[in-house]
């Protein structure tokens, strides 16, 4: 029961992009379509969950052991950057359209906070293995679906008449505000499950 309240806590209650804000960059550029949304969904879950099994690993066996916890952000953003290399030359040999619609957006993985953020966060909450990767995997499957919605939206928004005012970046952002605000309504559903499975 502990790991399905962190899989659907990390989903839908606490969104990395709607709810703690990290991963806005790819959030708001690669989600022209669907496609491209999914592709990146995909690539940034593999990254997220297999870089914070491996920064997860860092941290206790080697970092806690040798009191070297300062250097954290370090390792861990060159084991990120590493394992992005990795996916990146792996699409270019599977998918070679993927990997062209991503284009720019596929290094800047690297940079994702997202990925760096969710990385820290289990050390942070002081999540075993198997928690970890539950967590990991959950919050990637929230930024792919955070990433798809949204892009749904903007394709319906180009079928759309808008006011001249507001067209490009600002209706980009105001529908990025009322998904946030939609997603939301799901505070409080990880509490009550909590409390209805007596995990409290």
């Amino acid at each position: 029961m502990e790991y399905l309240l962190i899989f659907i806590s990390a989903i839908f209650v606490n969104n990395i992009i709607l709810s703690q804000f990290l991963g806005i960059c790819p959030f708001l550029g690669v989600s022209k379509k669907i496609d491209t949304a999914l592709g990146m969904g995909m690539a940034v879950a593999f990254v997220m969950t297999l870089s914070t099994v491996v920064t997860w690993l860092i941290q206790i066996y080697v970092l806690n052991p040798f009191g070297l916890q300062y250097l954290q952000t370090l390792a861990f953003i060159l084991v990120i950057a590493s394992l992005v290399q990795m996916v990146e030359i792996v699409l270019k040999k599977v998918s070679p359209a993927l990997y062209q619609a991503l284009g720019i957006f596929l290094p800047l993985i690297t940079t994702n906070c997202a990925v760096l953020g969710v990385a820290i966060l289990v050390i942070q909450k002081d999540f075993d293995l198997i928690q970890s990767v539950v967590y990991a995997f959950s919050t990637a499957v929230g930024f792919a679906l955070a990433l798809t919605v949204f892009a749904g939206i903007r394709e319906q928004l180009e079928l759309t008449r808008i006011p001249k005012g507001m067209k490009g970046m600002a209706i980009v952002m105001v529908t990025a505000g009322l998904l946030s605000l939609a997603f939301m309504g799901f505070s409080g559903v990880d509490g009550g499950l909590a409390s209805l499975f007596g995990l409290n």
